[in-house]
């Protein structure tokens, strides 16, 4: 025990210098922590600036009740494309239009053939042939862009047309 005491009476400015290192990063580690402590109540008082503990409960119930209406509207919103795609995939949304003078001594281009196709280039010819004293319009049935009866320049034309309408502006894959 004497020895023990001796030694610390030999190391006491040791000691005492190593203490006072240790109280001085203590001090330094309290006064970090008080910061980041006066940092969050300050953004605590933020949050809770007029609010107290129940009218936060509604505020989240709020917002809780608009997300789950936001997707119940995506969840529709969902439904109708789909509808609309099948729609749009069953319709006659491709179209092909040709202008021609029908006889030599007419002009003015009165005469003309439609063609109108959907997706699979599925549907019909419609020749309007114009003349001085009658209309005639003729049809002829489209399948995957063929048709079984033999088609005129300006009916293979329009059925170009038709075929590659949209090629180059679509915007959106459908």
């Amino acid at each position: 025990m004497n020895n023990f005491l001796e030694a610390l009476q030999n190391y006491s400015g040791i000691l005492l210098l190593s203490l006072l290192i240790l109280v001085i990063i203590l001090l330094v580690c309290i006064f970090n922590l008080s910061l980041g402590l006066s940092r969050l109540n300050k953004k605590y008082k933020i949050f809770m600036k007029g609010k107290d503990g129940q009218s936060l409960e509604k505020l989240f119930k709020r917002k809780f009740d608009m997300i789950e209406k936001l997707a119940s509207s995506s969840e529709i919103n969902s439904e109708n494309i789909q509808k609309m795609e099948k729609l749009y995939n069953g319709s006659l949304h491709k179209y092909g239009i040709v202008k021609y003078d029908a006889f030599e001594d007419m002009g003015g281009k009165l005469s003309f053939v439609l063609a109108l196709l959907d997706k699979d280039n599925t549907g019909f010819l419609l020749n309007a042939i114009h003349s001085r004293e009658n209309c005639f319009l003729y049809i002829k049935e489209i399948v995957n862009g063929e048709s079984y009866i033999m088609l005129s320049d300006e009916e293979v034309e329009a059925l170009k047309r038709a075929m590659n309408f949209g090629i180059e502006e679509s915007e959106f894959d459908i």
